[in-house]
């Protein structure tokens, strides 16, 4: 009887998603130059013009090809600093709950072709990390995908060899430093500029390396601290015996 509430539960949560999803279809209504769309709550209609805004002016406004980058990290950078700070939370949180149950294991290691396999592909994961933040504001990337890939990289090598560990002192005080980068420039946006995480630099000329003012430098940092969060959090993980 459970089973079959649960499947009558899951299909109406779809049935409703999609009408929601259809509601949310925008419809062709133009009032000016502002483009809008019908509100699936209160059938209101909603004003488009910062999106609009966003689309147009992001590239002469940050220096930014990417607009994705430049919304999550320049209009919209307090809700970036969110999200860092909930996977440092979370980082946190993982350490605590396994801190008494964290024990070294001699685990079996790997057989030889995913040993040698991982060394290999050990500097390309970190050089491909790298450039995917690197390269944030002029690719599709960012902060959080390059560490993502960095981490990945310690995992594979945590997987394959049972005494490889990562320094977590030196991840700590890489997250450390990287968190602190990233609010430094925040504060120096409101010291040089007029608000919090605002540009305070040239944003060079779009779709160069050195452009897009300090929405690269902010990809960086990020991009050290989720790669030390993610690796600090699978050595922990690996250091808990079952």
């Amino acid at each position: 009887m459970r089973k079959y509430a649960g499947i009558a539960i899951a299909l109406l949560f779809f049935a409703f998603s999609i009408s929601i999803f259809i509601q949310l279809i925008p419809y062709d209504s133009y009032e000016g130059s502002d483009y809008h769309y019908k509100n699936p709550i209160n059938g209101g209609v909603a004003n488009e013009s910062i999106p609009t805004h966003y689309i147009k002016e992001t590239k002469n406004e940050t220096g930014a090809v990417n607009a994705v980058t430049a919304i999550v990290v320049e209009y919209r950078g307090f809700d970036t600093l969110g999200e860092v700070t909930v996977l440092f939370t979370a980082a946190t949180g993982v350490s605590f709950l396994l801190y008494q149950l964290r024990k070294k294991t001699q685990g079996r290691e790997a057989n030889l072709i995913t040993k040698e396999g991982s060394k290999l592909v050990l500097p390309f994961a970190l050089l491909t990390g790298a450039y995917i933040f690197i390269h944030g504001h002029l690719t599709p990337g960012g902060g959080f995908p390059g560490g993502s890939v960095i981490a990945s990289g310690f995992l594979l090598m945590l997987l394959a060899y049972p005494k490889f560990f990562v320094n977590e002192k030196k991840l700590s005080y890489m997250e450390s430093i990287s968190g602190s980068i990233f609010v430094i420039i925040g504060l120096l946006g409101l010291l040089f500029a007029t608000a919090f995480l605002q540009n305070f630099i040239p944003v060079g000329k779009p779709g160069h390396l050195f452009s897009a003012g300090i929405i690269p430098l902010i990809y960086i940092a990020i991009g050290f601290k989720v790669g030390s969060e993610l690796s600090s959090i699978v050595q922990r993980l690996k250091e808990v015996g079952e």
